[in-house]
Parts: structure tokens; sequence; C-alpha cells
């Protein structure tokens, strides 16, 4: 991490002005990275107002809130700020919530156990580009993802639309690779990568890379493959 890069802008949207002051306090005291908290709010309508107001680059959201569930607060952040990072933080975890959480765009799953040090490098790393569950959570979606019928759960076209080399940058995308990883990986520049992605947001119909790669996983699942001879 660089000590140097410009401040992380971050917004907590959370209920319980309590968990706010905490989580505040953690992010503030850190220096590599720096990370400056720019606003909070305490209810779906007031983080979408702030955040449309501040322009974070990072958003971490809470799930139950008074007027309404995080979640739709995260899919209107992103309709009108796409290059937000919002990163789910809560007491709750269950299938359908992870699942939600992926599905209406969330760049990230944290559980509000996790220790200082954890929270303030899974800001820096989805500020970076990477998405961030946390494992016991990755485990859960992976296994209501690849349990799914094709449709039932992801809606976009068959991964047979995409070429071979569209498919290779989806699974390190899948994996939970940034543009430049995956381009390390695949000898690609970062602008390769970043344009391979747009055709595939545009082939498979998605217009995220939590889409994305949801469709990727739910389609290359054992259950989902052709039989062979067929």
């Amino acid at each position: 991490m660089n000590a140097t890069r410009a401040p992380i802008r971050v917004l907590l949207v959370d209920d319980s002005e309590l968990i706010r002051v905490g989580v505040r306090t953690v992010l503030e005291r850190s220096t590599n990275p720096l990370i400056q908290v720019v606003g909070e709010a305490g209810s779906v309508e007031a983080g979408v107002q702030e955040a449309l107001k501040l322009k974070p680059q990072v958003v971490l959201l809470d799930i139950r809130m008074p007027d309404g569930s995080g979640f739709d607060a995260c899919r209107q952040i992103l309709a009108q700020l796409p290059q937000t990072r919002v990163v789910i933080l809560t007491a709750h975890s269950n299938d359908n919530l992870v699942y939600d959480a992926v599905s209406s765009g969330a760049h990230g799953y944290l559980m509000k156990e996790i220790n200082p040090a954890g929270l303030v490098q899974a800001v820096y790393d989805v500020s970076t580009g990477r998405s961030i569950l946390d494992p016991e959570a990755t485990s859960r979606v992976l296994s209501l993802l690849r349990g799914a019928s094709s449709g039932e759960l992801v809606h976009g076209q068959a991964l047979s639309a995409l070429s071979a080399q569209e498919r290779r940058v989806l699974a390190l995308v899948a994996e939970g690779m940034t543009n430049k990883q995956a381009g390390q990986r695949l000898g690609l520049s970062e602008n390769t990568v970043k344009n391979y992605l747009v055709t595939v947001f545009e082939k498979l119909q998605v217009k995220r890379r939590a889409q994305a790669a949801a469709l990727y996983v739910q389609q290359s699942s054992p259950a989902n493959q052709p039989e062979s001879g067929r």
C-alpha cells in the first residue's frame, strides 16, 4: 500500500450512530492507506442523497435500515454512480442475503465482527478494484449460484456467446482479480482487459462485474454443463 496516494473517500450508511462512530474511528486512524470518511447517513434515502452529493470512492452499507433495504440503496447508488464501490457491512449473514448483495451489484460483503486491520485492508482492496467477500460468505454464495438452475437467479445470455479469450478474462474476474491482475495473468494490457469486459457485458446483457461473474459461476458449474457426446 502506498502512503502517498490520495485519501480513499468513504461514506458510512448505517442506522446505528454507535456503529458509525466506531467504524469512522477505525478507518480514520489508518495512515497506510489514508482513509477519509466524508459523510454518514442513517437511512436508505439519506444514504443515496449523500452518495450523490459527496461522490465517495467507497460506500460501507448496512442491510437493514428504517426506510428500506441496503440492497435498494446499493442499486440506486450504482445506477447513478457506477464508478463507486459498495461494500455491505452487516451483522447478518445467510445464503439469500449474500446472494442479494451480489445481485444488487455490491462489490463486497463483510461481517461487522471483522477486525480493524481487516476492515482497513478491505476498504483499500475494494477501492483498487477487487471484490471482497467474507470467506464464509464466499462458499455460501458460490454454493447457491451453482445449485440454481439456469435463469432462476441470474438473467442474461449464455456464455457460448463469448469468444475463448473473453471467457478466459471473465473466469479471472470471477476469481476476484482486477483488470490489471487479469492482464498480467494473460499477458494483456489493463486497457485491453477492460475492452474485453465491455464486450462481455454487452454479450451477456449485464452491467456489472458481479453480475457477469455470477453468471459465469452459474453456467460453468457441472450441473449446467452439457453431457458428453451431445
